[in-house]
């Protein structure tokens, strides 16, 4: 994991504003949230496993399944997961395997983010500053 220097930690927003402007420039909310925190994942390449540059950010005023719900940003950071090469013997291939192979457990949680990667990260960020502050 690496920390991306930026302006956003502490400031905060209407979820709903940061869904409009973030989701046009590519970022998604990480289903991997709860009712008082969450992230927004900008994947930067899938090959080797995921390259995700992440904006966590936490409820401020309500909560995250509530309309209206304010939320501050996080420091964003660079991840990569590193998932399995090979299945076992009896997995399925196909739609139906895939809908079970997901959920496997990624070889390499923290993985190591590459330089050209790292330069993505610094300048999706900016974008992020900029369209945001």
């Amino acid at each position: 994991m690496i920390h991306v220097p930026s302006r956003l930690p502490g400031e905060s927003f209407s979820l709903y504003h940061l869904e409009e402007t973030m989701k046009p420039l590519g970022y998604v909310i990480n289903g991997n949230w709860d009712y008082d925190h969450g992230y927004f994942d900008y994947k930067i390449d899938n090959r080797d496993g995921y390259t995700f540059l992440r904006v966590p950010f936490t409820a401020e005023k309500g909560q995250l399944d509530q309309p209206g719900v304010v939320v501050k940003l996080g420091d964003p950071f660079l991840l990569k997961h590193v998932y399995q090469d090979k299945l076992d013997d009896h997995a399925m291939v196909g739609n139906v395997g895939a809908s079970f192979n997901q959920f496997q457990e990624p070889k390499e949680k923290d993985g190591d983010v590459s330089k050209a990667y790292t330069e993505i990260g610094f300048s999706l960020v900016k974008e992020l500053e900029d369209a945001l502050l």
